[in-house]
């Protein structure tokens, strides 16, 4: 099946009937992207169903959070009311619409779950501020009180590509990065309630550059992106942080091209994707090296090791051993 612009993917160990990891467990993945496009593989991808979302048809869904074998979220961009959550507990044989909104400068860009009834989502600004979703009964989805919000500046925003964006670190942080007129990272320390910002040195002034991807391991962050306009300008396209976001660093040696996805690995390997290809970094994000050729969007990591990317006319694929290439 041909899934032109998939953009995103999220695998999950399960004790389903399937394919198996290498200690045993069931994989089972699913992916999302445009033109109401929501897969499923129980088996490891050997094998996929493609999902009816009712009234999502022509939707462009974005992101998935999965839980077991059976329950996943998913979120949906775009404007007078495009921009959705739908959840499904069996399998994806039915979906439930848990949000939706028309005001017009409502565009989701992330979605994250803290558990299967925690879950976070982010909009781009409206009335001047960063809008923030959460659920905390897996049903029902409140805004963020107006003075727990971020200020955005004029013309900030938040990049959807790989629904990453909006991360989670640990159990109580949360992380976003805007694009725009700044590369800006928010951070709070209490899920939402209180916010600090830094600037980071990534691409940034028009509206099609900026981060598009975070991901952090204790301390480290890192982040990715660029211009998506402009895939093969390498300037500015990776920069770290060692103290928890609170200043940042512009990598020493970036991706060879703008980057829509970043993950970590094993705890110390992280993994950087774009159109393209992969690049790896062993070294906190001071440094990325070629690790493969294909054109992808996003990359999920599982417990394990194991590695999921997507990308272009339905691509998924089992990323080989991350180790850099010379």
């Amino acid at each position: 099946m041909n899934l032109r612009g998939i953009t995103a993917n999220y695998a999950h160990l399960h004790d389903a009937k399937g394919g198996r990891s290498k200690d045993g467990r069931a994989i089972v993945i699913w992916a999302s992207g445009t033109n109401g496009r929501i897969l499923r593989s129980a088996d490891s991808g050997k094998t996929w169903k493609q999902l009816h979302v009712e009234g999502g048809e022509t939707l462009d869904f974005r992101g998935v959070q999965s839980f077991g074998a059976a329950t996943a979220y998913a979120m949906s961009i775009g404007t007078e009311g495009k921009s959705r959550i739908y959840k499904t507990t069996d399998a994806g044989e039915t979906w439930r619409l848990q949000y939706s909104d028309k005001r017009p400068e409502l565009f989701l860009d992330g979605l994250v779950c803290r558990n299967e009834k925690d879950c976070f989502a982010i909009s781009d600004p409206i009335d001047g501020k960063f809008l923030l979703l959460r659920t905390t009964d897996g049903e029902h989805w409140k805004e963020l009180p107006r003075e727990q919000r971020p200020a955005a500046l004029p013309k900030d925003g938040v990049f959807a590509a790989s629904n990453s964006a909006l991360i989670l670190c640990g159990d109580q942080e949360l992380f976003f990065g805007t694009g725009g007129p700044a590369a800006r990272v928010f951070h709070s320390v209490d899920l939402g309630q209180t916010w600090t910002v830094a600037e980071t040195p990534i691409l940034s002034g028009n509206d099609s550059s900026g981060i598009f991807s975070l991901r952090c391991s204790g301390a480290v962050v890192a982040a990715v992106g660029g211009d998506f306009r402009k895939p093969a300008d390498v300037v500015r396209v990776a920069a770290y942080s060692l103290d928890h976001g609170a200043t940042w660093k512009l990598a020493d040696q970036g991706p060879g091209s703008f980057c829509s996805g970043v993950e970590l690995v094993d705890g110390k390997t992280w993994i950087a994707v774009g159109p393209a290809g992969e690049y790896v970094s062993v070294d906190r994000g001071a440094h990325w090296k070629p690790a493969g050729s294909a054109a992808l969007n996003a990359v999920f990591a599982l417990p394990g090791g194991i590695v999921l990317g997507a990308g272009p006319k339905g691509v998924v694929e089992l990323l080989g051993d991350e180790k850099p290439r010379d």
